[in-house]
Protein backbone atom coordinates (compact mmCIF):
# COMPACT_ATOMS: atom_id res chain seq x y z
CA UNK A 1 0.00 0.00 0.00
CA UNK A 2 1.31 3.53 -0.80
CA UNK A 3 2.13 6.37 1.30
CA UNK A 4 -0.94 9.45 1.30
CA UNK A 5 0.40 12.06 -0.71
CA UNK A 6 1.92 14.40 1.59
CA UNK A 7 2.51 12.23 4.79
CA UNK A 8 6.10 10.78 5.87
CA UNK A 9 9.47 11.88 6.56
CA UNK A 10 9.69 14.16 3.49
CA UNK A 11 5.80 15.98 4.15
CA UNK A 12 7.64 16.53 7.54
CA UNK A 13 10.66 18.27 6.30
CA UNK A 14 8.55 20.87 3.55
CA UNK A 15 6.05 21.56 6.70
CA UNK A 16 8.65 21.99 9.12
CA UNK A 17 11.11 24.62 7.43
CA UNK A 18 8.73 27.35 8.25
CA UNK A 19 7.69 26.34 11.71
CA UNK A 20 11.17 26.01 12.58
CA UNK A 21 11.14 29.40 12.65
CA UNK A 22 8.70 30.10 15.50
CA UNK A 23 10.95 28.12 18.10
CA UNK A 24 14.01 30.47 16.85
CA UNK A 25 11.96 33.26 17.68
CA UNK A 26 10.77 32.09 20.61
CA UNK A 27 14.76 31.23 21.65
CA UNK A 28 15.81 34.68 20.90
CA UNK A 29 12.86 35.92 23.30
CA UNK A 30 14.33 33.99 25.84
CA UNK A 31 17.82 35.23 25.57
CA UNK A 32 16.72 38.74 26.07
CA UNK A 33 14.58 37.66 29.06
CA UNK A 34 18.26 36.20 30.09
CA UNK A 35 19.75 39.24 29.57
CA UNK A 36 17.77 41.35 31.56
CA UNK A 37 17.03 38.83 34.54
CA UNK A 38 20.47 40.15 36.05
CA UNK A 39 20.13 43.64 35.52
CA UNK A 40 16.50 43.60 37.40
CA UNK A 41 15.45 42.80 40.50
CA UNK A 42 12.47 42.10 43.02
CA UNK A 43 9.03 42.08 41.34
CA UNK A 44 10.66 42.84 38.13
CA UNK A 45 13.15 39.80 38.58
CA UNK A 46 10.12 37.30 39.20
CA UNK A 47 8.81 38.19 36.01
CA UNK A 48 11.60 37.94 34.13
CA UNK A 49 11.95 34.04 35.25
CA UNK A 50 7.85 33.52 34.82
CA UNK A 51 9.22 34.97 31.57
CA UNK A 52 12.08 32.56 30.61
CA UNK A 53 10.46 29.67 31.88
CA UNK A 54 7.40 30.33 29.83
CA UNK A 55 9.70 31.02 26.37
CA UNK A 56 11.66 27.80 27.22
CA UNK A 57 9.04 25.25 27.60
CA UNK A 58 7.24 26.44 24.43
CA UNK A 59 10.65 27.02 22.47
CA UNK A 60 10.81 23.00 23.68
CA UNK A 61 7.19 21.95 22.49
CA UNK A 62 7.72 23.84 19.18
CA UNK A 63 11.12 22.24 18.57
CA UNK A 64 9.59 19.30 19.06
CA UNK A 65 6.39 19.38 16.64
CA UNK A 66 8.74 20.88 14.21
CA UNK A 67 10.99 18.12 14.50
CA UNK A 68 9.15 15.19 14.42
CA UNK A 69 5.15 16.46 14.04
CA UNK A 70 2.17 17.53 16.18
CA UNK A 71 2.10 14.66 17.88
CA UNK A 72 5.19 14.27 19.44
CA UNK A 73 4.89 17.83 20.28
CA UNK A 74 1.86 17.40 22.64
CA UNK A 75 3.56 13.37 23.97
CA UNK A 76 6.18 15.59 24.81
CA UNK A 77 4.68 18.34 26.96
CA UNK A 78 2.49 15.58 28.58
CA UNK A 79 5.09 13.62 29.39
CA UNK A 80 7.39 16.17 31.31
CA UNK A 81 4.57 17.45 32.82
CA UNK A 82 3.64 14.31 34.40
CA UNK A 83 7.06 12.88 34.95
CA UNK A 84 7.98 16.27 36.86
CA UNK A 85 4.26 16.51 38.84
CA UNK A 86 4.69 13.20 40.30
CA UNK A 87 8.69 13.28 41.16
CA UNK A 88 8.42 16.98 42.68
CA UNK A 89 5.29 16.04 44.41
CA UNK A 90 6.88 12.91 46.03
CA UNK A 91 10.05 15.14 46.97
CA UNK A 92 8.13 17.56 48.78
CA UNK A 93 6.32 14.74 50.03
CA UNK A 94 9.51 12.44 51.38
CA UNK A 95 12.64 13.95 51.11
CA UNK A 96 13.72 11.98 48.42
CA UNK A 97 15.76 11.49 45.75
CA UNK A 98 16.77 15.00 46.09
CA UNK A 99 16.79 15.93 49.89
CA UNK A 100 14.49 17.99 52.06
CA UNK A 101 13.22 21.43 50.35
CA UNK A 102 10.13 23.96 50.40
CA UNK A 103 9.22 25.90 48.05
CA UNK A 104 8.06 29.55 48.40
CA UNK A 105 4.78 31.59 47.17
CA UNK A 106 6.57 33.43 44.63
CA UNK A 107 6.50 30.24 42.41
CA UNK A 108 2.55 30.80 41.87
CA UNK A 109 -0.52 28.50 41.84
CA UNK A 110 0.61 24.82 42.76
CA UNK A 111 -0.58 20.74 42.11
CA UNK A 112 -0.19 18.75 44.82
CA UNK A 113 1.93 21.35 46.19
CA UNK A 114 4.14 21.68 43.07
CA UNK A 115 4.06 25.15 41.38
CA UNK A 116 3.21 24.92 37.90
CA UNK A 117 6.59 26.80 37.45
CA UNK A 118 8.13 24.16 37.72
CA UNK A 119 7.20 21.61 35.49
CA UNK A 120 7.34 23.97 32.55
CA UNK A 121 10.79 24.73 34.09
CA UNK A 122 11.72 20.88 33.73
CA UNK A 123 10.02 20.97 30.24
CA UNK A 124 12.50 23.78 29.28
CA UNK A 125 15.88 21.95 30.27
CA UNK A 126 14.10 18.62 28.81
CA UNK A 127 14.24 19.02 25.15
CA UNK A 128 17.18 20.72 24.50
CA UNK A 129 18.91 18.43 26.96
CA UNK A 130 18.06 15.45 24.67
CA UNK A 131 18.75 17.37 21.33
CA UNK A 132 22.20 18.27 22.42
CA UNK A 133 22.78 14.45 23.68
CA UNK A 134 21.81 13.17 20.39
CA UNK A 135 24.58 15.59 18.78
CA UNK A 136 26.99 14.33 21.52
CA UNK A 137 26.05 10.90 20.55
CA UNK A 138 25.91 10.57 16.85
CA UNK A 139 29.00 8.86 16.51
CA UNK A 140 28.03 5.96 18.52
CA UNK A 141 27.61 2.49 17.46
CA UNK A 142 23.69 2.77 16.40
CA UNK A 143 23.30 -0.34 17.93
CA UNK A 144 24.22 1.72 21.17
CA UNK A 145 23.45 5.34 20.39
CA UNK A 146 19.47 5.09 21.91
CA UNK A 147 21.16 3.88 25.13
CA UNK A 148 23.87 6.28 24.91
CA UNK A 149 21.46 8.98 24.04
CA UNK A 150 19.47 8.56 27.55
CA UNK A 151 22.32 8.96 29.11
CA UNK A 152 23.97 11.73 27.99
CA UNK A 153 20.70 13.45 28.55
CA UNK A 154 19.95 12.78 32.04
CA UNK A 155 23.75 14.36 32.80
CA UNK A 156 23.13 17.21 30.14
CA UNK A 157 19.51 17.25 32.24
CA UNK A 158 21.47 17.25 36.25
CA UNK A 159 24.55 19.22 34.79
CA UNK A 160 22.07 22.28 33.76
CA UNK A 161 20.82 22.09 36.94
CA UNK A 162 23.92 22.51 38.82
CA UNK A 163 23.74 25.80 36.92
CA UNK A 164 20.44 26.77 38.12
CA UNK A 165 19.54 25.79 40.81
CA UNK A 166 21.92 27.85 42.74
CA UNK A 167 21.00 31.14 41.01
CA UNK A 168 16.88 30.04 41.86
CA UNK A 169 17.58 29.25 45.84
CA UNK A 170 19.42 33.06 45.54
CA UNK A 171 16.47 34.52 43.91
CA UNK A 172 14.43 32.87 47.12
CA UNK A 173 12.33 30.90 45.11
CA UNK A 174 12.98 27.42 47.38
CA UNK A 175 15.17 26.42 50.25
CA UNK A 176 17.51 23.44 50.67
CA UNK A 177 16.82 22.34 54.47
CA UNK A 178 20.32 20.74 54.78
CA UNK A 179 22.47 22.38 52.20
CA UNK A 180 25.61 20.80 52.27
CA UNK A 181 27.73 18.43 51.91
CA UNK A 182 27.39 20.17 48.36
CA UNK A 183 29.30 20.38 45.24
CA UNK A 184 32.77 22.26 45.59
CA UNK A 185 31.95 26.45 45.42
CA UNK A 186 28.11 25.51 46.09
CA UNK A 187 26.73 25.89 49.68
CA UNK A 188 23.37 26.45 49.04
CA UNK A 189 22.66 23.08 47.29
CA UNK A 190 22.66 19.35 48.66
CA UNK A 191 24.76 16.70 46.31
CA UNK A 192 21.76 14.71 47.13
CA UNK A 193 19.95 17.20 44.62
CA UNK A 194 22.52 16.03 42.05
CA UNK A 195 21.93 12.42 42.65
CA UNK A 196 17.76 13.27 42.38
CA UNK A 197 18.03 14.60 39.33
CA UNK A 198 20.72 12.61 37.35
CA UNK A 199 17.56 9.51 38.52
CA UNK A 200 15.13 11.64 37.41
CA UNK A 201 16.78 12.30 34.05
CA UNK A 202 17.46 8.77 32.98
CA UNK A 203 13.54 8.02 34.16
CA UNK A 204 12.38 11.10 32.21
CA UNK A 205 14.99 10.76 28.98
CA UNK A 206 13.69 6.94 28.65
CA UNK A 207 10.31 8.01 28.69
CA UNK A 208 10.76 10.68 26.22
CA UNK A 209 13.01 8.23 23.72
CA UNK A 210 9.81 5.51 23.92
CA UNK A 211 7.74 8.91 23.01
CA UNK A 212 9.29 10.50 19.73
CA UNK A 213 9.36 6.74 19.00
CA UNK A 214 5.86 5.97 18.77
CA UNK A 215 4.68 9.59 17.76
CA UNK A 216 7.35 11.07 15.25
CA UNK A 217 6.09 11.28 11.60
CA UNK A 218 9.53 11.96 10.33
CA UNK A 219 13.24 13.25 11.25
CA UNK A 220 13.14 16.90 10.35
CA UNK A 221 16.67 18.44 9.45
CA UNK A 222 17.34 22.07 10.85
CA UNK A 223 15.27 22.26 14.08
CA UNK A 224 18.30 21.88 16.57
CA UNK A 225 19.09 25.35 16.34
CA UNK A 226 16.72 26.61 18.76
CA UNK A 227 17.16 24.36 21.98
CA UNK A 228 20.63 24.21 21.42
CA UNK A 229 20.32 28.58 21.00
CA UNK A 230 18.32 27.84 24.47
CA UNK A 231 20.84 25.20 26.40
CA UNK A 232 23.87 27.19 25.45
CA UNK A 233 22.56 30.67 26.67
CA UNK A 234 21.21 29.59 29.82
CA UNK A 235 24.71 27.58 31.10
CA UNK A 236 27.27 29.25 29.32
CA UNK A 237 26.04 32.67 29.70
CA UNK A 238 24.22 31.92 32.99
CA UNK A 239 27.97 31.22 34.17
CA UNK A 240 28.73 34.50 32.92
CA UNK A 241 26.03 36.40 34.94
CA UNK A 242 27.18 34.31 37.62
CA UNK A 243 30.18 35.25 37.96
CA UNK A 244 29.83 38.94 37.14
CA UNK A 245 26.47 40.07 38.07
CA UNK A 246 25.09 37.42 40.80
CA UNK A 247 28.06 36.87 43.17
CA UNK A 248 27.83 33.37 42.47
CA UNK A 249 31.46 32.34 41.29
CA UNK A 250 30.78 28.58 42.56
CA UNK A 251 28.31 27.58 40.07
CA UNK A 252 29.98 29.95 37.17
CA UNK A 253 33.25 27.49 37.62
CA UNK A 254 30.63 24.48 37.14
CA UNK A 255 28.58 26.24 34.11
CA UNK A 256 31.93 27.09 32.61
CA UNK A 257 33.62 23.53 32.93
CA UNK A 258 30.60 21.95 31.85
CA UNK A 259 30.48 24.30 28.67
CA UNK A 260 33.91 23.17 28.30
CA UNK A 261 33.78 19.80 28.16
CA UNK A 262 30.86 19.91 25.73
CA UNK A 263 33.07 22.11 23.59
CA UNK A 264 35.86 19.86 23.68
CA UNK A 265 33.41 16.56 23.03
CA UNK A 266 32.36 18.64 19.60
CA UNK A 267 36.11 19.49 18.95
CA UNK A 268 36.84 15.70 19.06
CA UNK A 269 33.66 15.06 16.86
CA UNK A 270 34.55 17.84 13.85
CA UNK A 271 38.41 16.52 13.88
CA UNK A 272 37.08 12.86 13.40
CA UNK A 273 35.22 13.75 10.46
Amino acid sequence: MSAPVGSGPAAVRRATAPAARLPLALAVLLVLAAVAYPLTGGAARDAVSWSIVLLGSAVSVTSAAAAHGARTGAAVLGTVAVTAVAFEAVGLGTGYPYGEYTYSDALGPTLLGVPFLVPLAWLMMAWPSRVLAALLTRRVRPARRRAARVAVAAAVFAGWDVVLDPQLVQAGYWTWAHPAPGLPGIDTVPLTNLAGWLLAGLVLMTLLELVVARTARGDAPGTEAAPLLVIAWMVAGGALAHAVWLDLPGSAAWGAALSAVVLAVLAVQARRR
